[in-house]
């Protein structure tokens, strides 16, 4: 029988209607999962904050974070954390904006054992990216009416509203913590695609809702202008530039039995 898959679900205080909603999802697919607080980063002085380095931001992102991208990247440590101190093995972490389009841990119970034969070194897999580019196919698998192949993804895919840790990938996420100058989807395109091991599903198993994120309230609207430099555009341009680089070079290189 295949070790345990923990599941959590990120849920800021008083955001009951979306807690509601997502133990519905869950339950349809008899899935029990553990509540963590979200960190609600809208009210923090981000000056005060010992691990947020707003001028490696800077240089990184073209403009400062805002105080919901800081709470979010706070919140995934939360849960890395917690993960860790649990005896599973896996982790499957949901933002409680999730849309799971098949039985996410079905999914996880079918692939994760050709998974470790693939990669037994592997750290993270992205289950909710809208896109996909630099991958290499690996397996298929049907759940359900969702049908999705599990891909290396050399390009690690953004957004953060369904992953899945390994314990090896949590470690690193929390031991390797030290100054935040990303928000937090950006810092794993960042990690994985230098470091590789990480994976995805395409299509992807879990959508989001139309929901606006409750950490980023009254954010959001402003996040991308934040702070932002003159440079701004070309340090994007050169961010995504060089991200692709080392992506094609993990590509052509990749072979199965990584590990």
């Amino acid at each position: 029988m295949m070790q345990s898959i923990n599941t959590y679900v990120i849920n800021l205080d008083g955001s009951d209607d979306r807690l509601q909603t997502i133990n519905a999802r869950l339950a349809a697919f008899d899935t029990p999962f553990e509540r963590v607080a979200a960190c609600d980063g809208r009210q923090m002085d981000l000056a005060a904050l010992p691990d947020y380095d707003a001028a490696s931001a800077e240089r990184y992102m073209g403009r400062a974070l805002v105080g919901g991208e800081i709470g979010c990247y706070h919140s995934h440590l939360k849960v890395a954390e917690a993960f860790l101190a649990s005896d599973a093995r896996y982790a499957l972490v949901l933002e409680d904006d999730a849309l799971p389009l098949c039985n996410p841990v079905e999914l996880l119970e079918k692939s994760l054992p050709d998974l470790e034969m693939i990669d037994p070194n592997w750290l993270l897999i992205n289950i909710g990216n809208n896109k996909l580019k630099i991958a290499t196919p690996l397996s298929r698998y049907r759940v359900g009416d969702h049908d999705c192949e599990l891909v290396a993804a050399h390009y690690f895919p953004m957004t953060t509203s369904a992953i899945v840790w390994s314990r090896k990938g949590a470690r690193q996420f929390v031991d390797h913590h030290r100054q935040i100058f990303a928000p937090v989807d950006n810092y794993f395109r960042y990690w994985l695609t230098r470091e590789g091991h990480g994976y995805s599903f395409w299509p992807a198993p879990v959508t989001t809702t139309d929901a606006a994120s409750q950490i980023m309230a009254n954010t959001g609207s402003a996040r991308k202008t934040h702070g932002r430099k003159w440079y701004y555009g070309l340090a994007k341009q050169f961010r995504l530039f060089q991200d692709k680089i080392i992506a094609f070079r993990r590509k052509q290189g990749f072979t199965r039995h990584t590990g």
